[in-house]
């Protein structure tokens, strides 16, 4: 049974929901890139660990709710909010990706978003 990009990118986002960095990383290309279009690119898993898991480390439980989707062959298009519970309630971060799927793993990983509502997020883990 072949699993189509879409499939493989929101099963993804499900690990990844779930902060089970672990799984997630199993569907990325060992040497994926991963751009975080505010803050810059990194490669590989160590470089995605290295620039998610202090983001992700005040946040208790996260919603990434898929608003929008749109894939052509291997490109598959996201809008998305995520919703991060930290320890004074919920914040939004409107996401908007672009990932890019080949032999079943995710080889590319574009997020957009404004970088100062990113910033709000974590300062109220901190708080």
């Amino acid at each position: 049974m072949t699993t189509s990009p879409v499939d493989i990118v929101e099963t993804f986002l499900q690990h990844f929901e779930a902060m089970d960095f672990d799984a997630a990383l199993t569907l990325l290309a060992d040497d994926v890139e991963y751009t975080n279009i505010p803050i810059g690119t990194v490669r590989g898993h160590d470089g995605v660990r290295q620039v998610l898991e202090p983001f992700f480390a005040p946040i208790h439980e996260n919603e990434f709710l898929i608003l929008r989707r749109a894939a052509t062959g291997n490109v598959v298009f996201l809008e998305r909010l995520d919703r991060h519970r930290l320890d004074h309630g919920w914040r939004e971060l409107p996401v908007n990706s672009v990932f890019e799927v080949h032999d079943g793993r995710v080889t590319v990983w574009r997020d957009y978003f404004d970088l100062a509502t990113a910033a709000t997020i974590h300062a109220a883990g901190a708080a």
